[in-house]
């Protein structure tokens, strides 16, 4: 590989926030095989699994791999691990009361994203968040946001209780009749595994809230 192509040397010179998905995977990686270089080998990877995939793979998944071995493996483990509990410190006994909590809590994230992201917010009995994950990327529908992706995270983190969470990039947070059928199918799934969805936020330059709409019919 060219000098001026490893990612060392180019952390070095264009700092690491201009680094790619794949360069950056490679410095955690260190070498590649000898069929491919550590670029070829990241390259594939993340067009093979995504990031999101990736991170969600055993030890004996990653070795399963062609061109990760056990060190290999260990090492994207350890960098995934590293990030989920980086979220939990950030997220760590935060209280969330209203949708307004929700919103602050992601409209920082969301607000410059070209597409729709979903995630499901995690929370234990009290409502203090437990973590977050990323469902989908993409417009929100039945087909794409299934329950059992939604619930997968949920139940592997013990979670009591669950916020679904998306973001309109056009800045209108009003739902589309995709949107609150989405909600209603999760909701009643929920009921059945006995995790309660409490709400669904969309984020926009404000925020909509299944939850409040919902109090709102009921009192009219």
């Amino acid at each position: 590989m060219p000098s001026d192509s490893k990612p060392r040397e180019r952390l070095l010179k264009f700092g690491i926030e201009n680094l790619s998905e794949a360069e950056l995977l490679a410095l955690v990686l260190e070498k590649g095989t000898k069929k491919e270089n550590i670029i070829e080998v990241s390259n594939r990877l993340i067009a093979q699994y995504g990031l999101d995939k990736l991170s969600d793979c055993s030890l004996k998944e990653l070795k399963e791999i062609n061109g990760i071995g056990q060190a290999k493996a260990m090492q994207i483990l350890a960098l995934f691990e590293i990030n989920k509990r980086k979220e939990m410190i950030n997220s760590e006994m935060r209280q969330i009361r209203t949708a307004k909590d929700v919103f602050g809590l992601f409209h920082e994230k969301l607000k410059d994203e070209k597409q729709e992201n979903f995630y499901v917010l995690m929370l234990n009995n009290k409502n203090f968040v437990i973590g977050q994950e990323k469902i989908s990327l993409g417009i929100v529908d039945s087909s794409i946001v299934h329950p059992r992706e939604i619930f997968k995270p949920a139940i592997k983190n013990s979670a009591s209780r669950i916020i679904l969470v998306h973001n309109h990039p056009s800045g209108d947070s009003n739902p589309s009749k995709e949107d609150k059928q989405v909600t209603e199918e999760i909701a009643k799934a929920g009921e059945l595994l006995g995790i309660q969805v409490l709400d669904h936020v969309i984020i926009g330059n404000s925020f909509w809230s299944w939850k409040e709409e919902s109090e709102t019919s009921k009192n009219l």
